[in-house]
């Protein structure tokens, strides 16, 4: 059996066996199988597709690629959530502790930025101090201690998911439903957990552009799940705006640190709610949805969330300075408003546009080994339905440099289309899916 017999064979549409998948996959994690091949899988992969079986075997190839979490020892029932990618998404930071607050444990295993999206990882990294690479032990420590622990994938766990993570990421193939899918729930099902909820994200600033499209992931995402006896259920949410008003890491923080404290965002709360009473449901809490927003947002109201967040933090070695005076994180050197160019109402933000600005920015990577730019991105973003004024700044940029803002300006700008009517608040959750 050859690399390229494999290659070959799925870039002519046929199903890969599962010893097939096994060789390859097992040879690339190994360093076997070079990159230049798993590219190539990869793009054959997206053009051609992969059946149910063979998706949710390559799941399995790629959890079985390193060592499962053995969380036997948290008694409290387990339950991730895992979003698809946004443009402003920083709901896991806010309803990790928000959940936790509830009883429900949330082992939490999050990546970086992929594409234009912004990544939990790079987000936690922009407070001081602030570990993602915890060991095993000290992961179930810090979740046995406070009920809630936001980590990246140690070296051991679904390695080969973390290197055709990065690989995807430059190579054009992140928008495939079998990739996708093995990603997310390889790392997912490897974290011990009971069950899973999924924010899976439509419109021009997220992967899946269409309905239907984020429709057939959520499908493929819980059937797998089910195939692995996992209860799972997904939300299908917009993404033709960013989420929130600010984009970009150290700014994400400051807005999920608000949300914590009963001040966020309209549809920020919207969404942490929906998601942590689903996070409830799955988890065997009693209660309905109505119920369980309740007591979502009694734990906001109170600052019980707050504290189960700095509680985290601090296990995780993060400076709790920042929590208390969030404005000491790292800022940017250049301010740049960008102007709304008429009177009138907000029809639309394209969150795609937004995103490319801040990757522009440097708040992402265009290469695996970028270093991200903590302190850059966008506030004070304007939201479909606001009123503006001429010259009102629709947004404000947070940039490295002058000419590094003039450049993210120009692909920004148009981003934000304004007519002479009000406009409606369009739906955040337009569908939920369960097994």
């Amino acid at each position: 059996m050859l690399p390229q017999w494999i290659i070959e064979k799925k870039r002519d549409g046929l199903p890969l066996s599962d010893d097939e998948l096994a060789f390859f996959i097992g040879g690339y994690a190994s360093g076997e199988i070079p990159d230049y091949q798993m590219s190539a899988l990869a793009m054959a992969v997206f053009f051609r597709g992969m059946t149910r079986d063979e998706t949710a075997c390559l799941t399995r190839v790629m959890m079985a690629s390193g060592d499962l979490v053995d969380t036997s020892s948290i008694t409290a029932p387990k339950v991730d959530k895992h979003s698809t990618g946004g443009i402003g998404d920083k709901i896991s930071l806010i309803l990790a502790p928000l959940v936790a607050s509830c009883g429900v444990s949330v082992p939490m295993i999050s990546g970086r930025g992929l594409g234009i999206t912004g990544g939990t990882l790079d987000k936690l990294e922009s407070i001081p101090g602030y570990r993602v690479d915890l060991s095993d032990r000290e992961f179930l420590h810090v979740l046995g201690a406070c009920g809630c622990s936001i980590i990246g994938q140690t070296a051991r766990l679904a390695p080969a998911d973390r290197k055709l993570y990065a690989l995807r990421d430059v190579t054009a193939t992140v928008p495939s439903i079998p990739l996708i899918v093995a990603s997310i729930m390889s790392k997912k099902l490897a974290e011990g957990i009971d069950g899973l909820v999924l924010d899976v994200k439509c419109g021009r600033g997220a992967f899946m552009h269409s309905q239907p499209d984020a429709q057939a992931l959520a499908s493929a995402l819980i059937g797998v799940g089910a195939s692995m006896g996992k209860r799972v259920t997904a939300l299908i949410t917009a993404m033709d705006q960013p989420l929130g008003r600010t984009v970009g890491n150290a700014l994400e923080v400051i807005e999920a640190i608000e949300t914590l404290q009963d001040k966020g965002p309209e549809d920020v709360v919207e969404l942490t709610l929906r998601l942590g009473a689903e996070m409830l449901h799955v988890g065997g809490i009693p209660g309905d949805e109505n119920a369980h927003i309740a007591t979502l947002r009694h734990k906001l109201a109170t600052g019980e969330a707050l504290r189960v967040f700095e509680h985290m933090v601090a296990l995780h070695g993060g400076s709790l300075a920042t929590l208390a005076n969030p404005s000491i994180l790292a800022t940017a050197p250049v301010r740049i408003p960008c102007p709304s160019p008429a009177d009138g109402f907000i029809q639309a933000v394209d969150a795609d546009r937004i995103g490319r600005a801040c990757l522009l920015l440097g708040a992402g990577r265009t290469r695996t080994t970028d270093k991200v730019d903590h302190a850059v991105g966008m506030s004070g973003l304007a939201r479909i339905g606001d009123a503006v004024s001429r010259n009102q700044p629709l947004a404000i940029l947070h940039a490295g440099s002058a000419a590094q803002g003039a450049a993210a300006l120009a692909l920004a700008s148009p981003a934000f289309e304004i007519g002479p009517r009000p406009a409606a608040t369009p739906a955040l959750i337009l569908d939920r899916r369960v097994d």
